[in-house]
C-alpha cells in the first residue's frame, strides 16, 4: 500500500481531502437548524449521514480501487450499464418521489439515486469501450456511436424522472468524451452530419408527439433573471435568498455557524445552496479560495489525463475532468441566477450520498491512472538503460 501511495498525485489527494473535510463542516453548519426544525432531527443528522457515506468511499478507493488496475474492469462495462438502465427504469414502478421527482430507491437505511452512478458507470464503459475500438483499430465510425445512443437512452429515462440537470449532465459527459476520441476528431465532418439528422429527428419526434416537454415547475425555473423582483414568487424567492447570504458574507464572513439565511430562507442550504452559506458564514474570500481550489484540481486531472499512456486511462482522467466540470458551472452559475436552477450539487461540499460516494470513488479512480502512469513512465525507463 505504501508503494501506491507513493505514486499517487499528492496535491490533488490533499486537495480532496480539504474539500471533503471543508464539505462535512459546512453541512453540519449549514443543516443543523433546518434538520430539527424543518425534518424533525437531531441537529447533526445530516453530518453523521454523509460522514458515513465519505468515509464508506474512502475505504473503498484505499483498498479496492487504488490497487486494482483498471484493464480489470472491462469484464464489468456492460454489466454495470444493464443494471443502471434496469434500475432507472424500475424507478418509475417502485422509486421514492421527493421534490417532485421519482429519483430514489428507498433502501429504509439510506436512499439510492441510480442517475449519479449512471454518470461514472458510463465514464468506465465509455473508456473500456473506446479502448477496445482504438487497439482493435477499428475505421467504423457508426460503431463509435455505441456509448453515445446508450448515453442518450440513459439521459432520457432521468429526464422522464424529471431531473434535467442530471440528464443535462449525462449527455454533456458522453458527448464530450465522444469528441475527444481520437478517430472521431479525425472524422468530425461526418459525424457532425450523422449527429444533425439525429437531433432533427429527434426534434421532430417531440414536436409532434403532442406532448409537453417541461412541466409548470421545469418552465417557472427558465425565469431565472433578477430574482429578488420576484422575492414572493417560487421563481425568484430561493435565488434570491442566496444573494442575500453571499451580501451578508462580506469578504470575511459573520463567522462560522452564524449563517442567518440558514434559518429556512434557504430550504435547500446544505445541498444545492452550500456555496451562499458558506460565503456567508466564512466570506467573499472564502469562496473564491473555493473556486480556485476547484481550479486547480481540475488542472492536475486534466494533466494526469494528458500523461495517460492509453486511451482507456485517459478517458476515465478527461470523464472525470468533465463530471465535476460540469457539475460546478451548473450550480454556481445557477445559484448565482446566470442559468436556470437546476438542483445540482456542489462536488464534495453538497450533501448527497449517492453523489458524493461517485465524485470520492471517480477521483481515487484517477489516482489509479496516475499510479499507471508512473508504473509505466518507471518501466519506459528502466528499458531505455
Amino acid at each position: 500500500m505504501r508503494k501506491l501511495f507513493s505514486k499517487v498525485d499528492i496535491s490533488l489527494l490533499i486537495l480532496t481531502f480539504v474539500f471533503i473535510i471543508l464539505g462535512l463542516v459546512m453541512i453540519y453548519s449549514a443543516s443543523s437548524i433546518s434538520s430539527v426544525v424543518r425534518y424533525g432531527y437531531e441537529p447533526y443528522h445530516f453530518f453523521v449521514r454523509q460522514a458515513i457515506f465519505v468515509v464508506a468511499a474512502i475505504l473503498v478507493g484505499i483498498f479496492i480501487i487504488l490497487p486494482l488496475p483498471t484493464r480489470n474492469y472491462s469484464f464489468l462495462a456492460w454489466p454495470a450499464i444493464g443494471i443502471i438502465i434496469f434500475a432507472l427504469a424500475f424507478l418509475f414502478i417502485n422509486g421514492k418521489i421527493t421534490n417532485n421527482a421519482v429519483s430514489w430507491y428507498d433502501l429504509k437505511i439510506f436512499k439510492l439515486q441510480p442517475s449519479e452512478f449512471a454518470k461514472s458507470a458510463l465514464i468506465v464503459f465509455s473508456a473500456i469501450y473506446y479502448n477496445k475500438l482504438y487497439y482493435k483499430k477499428v475505421k467504423n465510425i457508426y460503431v463509435y456511436l455505441v456509448p453515445l445512443a446508450i448515453g442518450v437512452v440513459i439521459a432520457g429515462l432521468v429526464a422522464m424522472q424529471p431531473d434535467l440537470g442530471s440528464a443535462a449532465i449525462i449527455g454533456g459527459i458522453v458527448f464530450l468524451i465522444f469528441i475527444s476520441i481520437p478517430l472521431v476528431q479525425n472524422n468530425i465532418i461526418k459525424f457532425i452530419k450523422i449527429l444533425s439528422i439525429a437531433v432533427i429527428i429527434g426534434a421532430i419526434t417531440i414536436i409532434y408527439s403532442g406532448e409537453g416537454i417541461l412541466n409548470s415547475m421545469q418552465m417557472d425555473r427558465l425565469t431565472f433573471q433578477n430574482p429578488c423582483s420576484r422575492y414572493t414568487e417560487t421563481t425568484g424567492y430561493q435565488v434570491c435568498n442566496g444573494f442575500i447570504a453571499i451580501n451578508n458574507g462580506g469578504l470575511f464572513g459573520v463567522g462560522l455557524g452564524n449563517s442567518t439565511q440558514k434559518y429556512l430562507y434557504l430550504p435547500e442550504s446544505h445541498t444545492d445552496f452550500i456555496f451562499p452559506i458558506i460565503v456567508e458564514e466564512l466570506g467573499l474570500v472564502t469562496g473564491i479560495l473555493i473556486i480556485l481550489g476547484y481550479v486547480y484540481m481540475l488542472y492536475r486531472i486534466l494533466k494526469i489525463a494528458k500523461e495517460s499512456e492509453n486511451l482507456r486511462c485517459s478517458v476515465i482522467a478527461y470523464g472525470t475532468f468533465w463530471l465535476l466540470t460540469l457539475h460546478i458551472l451548473i450550480n454556481l452559475l445557477g445559484v448565482l441566477a446566470l442559468i436556470p436552477l437546476t438542483g445540482v450539487p456542489l462536488p464534495l461540499l453538497s450533501y448527497g450520498g449517492s453523489f458524493t460516494v461517485n465524485v470520492i470513488l471517480m477521483l481515487f479512480l484517477v489516482q489509479r491512472v496516475n499510479i499507471e502512469n508512473k508504473i509505466n513512465k518507471t518501466k519506459r525507463e528502466i528499458k531505455a538503460l
